[in-house]
């Protein structure tokens, strides 16, 4: 019948085809200036269900051109900043208006005659600054059903993505002792257990279905693979008020269903119910759904005006015209047309005599017009000759450079150019084993423990991050010029004899190999298994720096490290806190490379 949606898009970016889905009328609300931050839609089926009356927002702000009249409006009243007590932001201010929370698109309210839906999708508290822009949001909810509950004896469904885990059942670490002892301190979950029943007025449906079911959740983090292990939680509702009870038939979630970080849940409702005075009632009677078809309410996307033809949309310039337009006779631009204008001719009296209209058209007179046919086809003119001894000279300069010798050996861009003498090679290959015995005494930084320090910009500076990138290009660097070094220096000798060739080139050959061998990740030091390497994409001075993560998926109870949880709390058969920056690792193989290098010379087992 229905079906409401938590998007992240913008007008200027909607398809038609996601706009006008068939025979589905739909309704948007958009961020006013944050394009794709957040946003719902709703997407009701025009042979089953369609609104009376809808506006966007909750706050009766969010009006269309022109404004909705009072007939068209949902409520007469809508909450006022001034009768409510509101959180102050961090500088102590109270917001006197609605618009700032009703500019992000989070809010469509429709009247389907039986109830009224309201589809939301509430704040996140990603920060501190958020948390009185999140509780002033669900106060503000929370008051607009109350009006419409209270004052107009109205039903009402809420729906969507509420952000709140309402008990401890509803998240993955719900049932660690630590959580459960201060799970109602937060704000946001203190109101929201005074807002549902028995407490307040709102019913949480699909819980009253599956009372003590666990791990019924409906949003999890992808970026840990929380959906393997269901280390998720449950923050998507349907909250309908006690009137609705008898037409709801059943309600679940839909985990299997995949394609974003939530799953969908639904309920049904009964066709007809039986009243206590014997009458039945159908369900389309009740939402005053008419046998005939009808408009949508104004504000429907078939109404806006790049889908209703009132506006030229920018792809029409571009796609392809009408085969009537596109196709023209060849011959008819070769047609000699007449002169636009004419002198006056005389006739047989000598009197001069304009042309008639008749004139001005060959073909209505029945004079035979001409038609240009070429009769050789058409050639293009040859490039003049010195073009072509030009091209000719850099074809054949192009010839020569492939054949040219004496490549410079990749090196020659980080050490000096070698001496003709075996000594000096030698020589140059010590001092860069000198260069490099120094740098390992550099002291490296000491990378965070968890991931929480990975992703966030507390971590090392740039300037320190930049530094390690530079000494572990250098140390490549000097490895490259180590394994070419005998080529460097064999380049000015008199060319070997097969037999004394075949060393030199065998160390070369295994020199390289170890200098572009893969390094192993490392293994983690609770699990003792290969870790997975992972990428910080947070803005930030360490965006694009890798590092290591034990390879476990999450799962209640894994070690988030910073003792964050407490070490009785700990499950060891999921993630394990261990973090290692990929440059570390890079710089510790580096160095055992040098130690394994370092006993082989000096004959140690």
């Amino acid at each position: 019948m229905a079906s409401t949606i938590e998007m992240k898009s913008s007008r200027a970016t909607l398809p038609r085809d996601v706009a006008l889905p068939g025979h589905f009328h739909s309704f948007f609300s958009f961020p006013v200036n944050k394009g794709g931050y957040s946003g719902v839609a709703v997407y009701t089926d025009s042979h089953t269900a369609v609104p009376v009356k809808a506006e966007e927002g909750i706050s009766g702000r969010l009006q269309p051109q022109p404004p909705l009249s009072a007939e068209e409006r949902v409520s007469p009243s809508y909450p006022r900043p001034d009768e409510m007590t509101l959180y102050a932001d961090e500088e102590g201010e109270v917001p006197s208006t609605f618009d700032a929370l009703d500019a992000e698109g989070r809010a469509l309210v429709l009247d389907f005659g039986l109830f009224v839906l309201i589809n939301v999708y509430c704040p996140n508290e990603t920060s501190d600054a958020r948390l009185s822009f999140k509780m002033n949001y669900h106060l503000m909810l929370q008051e607009r059903v109350r009006r419409l509950i209270e004052e107009e004896h109205r039903e009402v469904i809420v729906l969507g993505d509420i952000n709140i885990c309402s008990t401890p059942l509803d998240h993955c670490d719900g049932h660690l002792p630590s959580s459960q002892a201060t799970f109602y301190d937060h704000p946001a979950r203190a109101w929201f257990r005074k807002w549902l029943s028995p407490n307040g007025p709102m019913i949480d449906i699909v819980r009253s279905f599956w009372p003590d079911r666990k791990g019924m959740f409906t949003c999890w983090n992808m970026k840990l693979q929380a959906r393997e292990t269901n280390y998720g939680a449950r923050i998507d509702y349907i909250l309908v008020t006690k009137g609705l009870l008898p037409w709801i038939q059943h309600g679940d979630i839909l985990p299997s269903l995949k394609g974003s970080d939530h799953c969908p849940i639904y309920i049904d409702l009964r066709d007809e119910i039986t009243l206590e005075s014997g009458e039945t009632v159908r369900l389309c009677d009740a939402m005053k759904q008419t046998d005939g078809t009808r408009d949508p309410p104004r504000i429907a996307a078939k109404f806006w005006d790049e889908f209703s033809g009132k506006q030229t949309v920018l792809s029409s310039f571009f796609g392809k015209r009408p085969e009537s337009q596109t196709k023209v006779d060849p011959t008819e631009s070769l047609t000699a047309s007449p002169p636009t204008t004419q002198a006056s001719t005389p006739n047989a009296q000598g009197e001069s005599v304009a042309p008639s209209s008749q004139s001005k058209n060959p073909e209505a007179s029945g004079e035979v017009v001409k038609k240009f046919k070429p009769s050789q086809p058409f050639r293009p003119l040859a490039a003049p000759a010195t073009k072509r001894k030009a091209v000719e000279q850099s074809a054949n300069s192009s010839k020569k450079r492939k054949h040219v010798k004496g490549q410079a050996s990749i090196a020659t861009f980080f050490s000096k150019p070698p001496t003709s003498s075996p000594t000096a090679a030698s020589s140059k290959t010590q001092k860069t084993q000198e260069v490099i015995e120094i740098e390992d005494d550099a002291p490296t930084s000491t990378p965070p423990s968890t991931l929480a320090s990975a992703l966030s910009d507390e971590a090392p500076s740039s300037s320190q991050a930049a530094q390690d990138q530079l000494e572990a290009d250098y140390r490549l660097a000097c490895e490259l010029a180590k394994a070419d070094a005998v080529s460097l220096s064999a380049d000015d000798e008199p060319a070997p004899s097969p037999s004394s060739s075949s060393q030199p080139q065998a160390q070369k050959k295994a020199a390289w190999s170890q200098v572009f061998a893969p390094v192993p990740p490392p293994n983690c030091l609770v699990h003792g298994e290969p870790t997975k390497l992972w990428t910080v994409n947070k803005q930030g001075p360490n965006k694009g720096k890798k590092f290591y993560l034990c390879s476990r998926p999450v799962g209640p109870g894994y070690d988030k490290g910073k003792g964050e949880r407490l070490r009785d709390e700990v499950d060891h058969q999921y993630r394990c806190n261990y973090f290692k920056w990929a440059s570390d690792v890079r710089k510790e193989a580096q160095r055992e490379r040098e130690r394994e290098r370092t006993r082989t010379k000096s004959g140690e087992p």
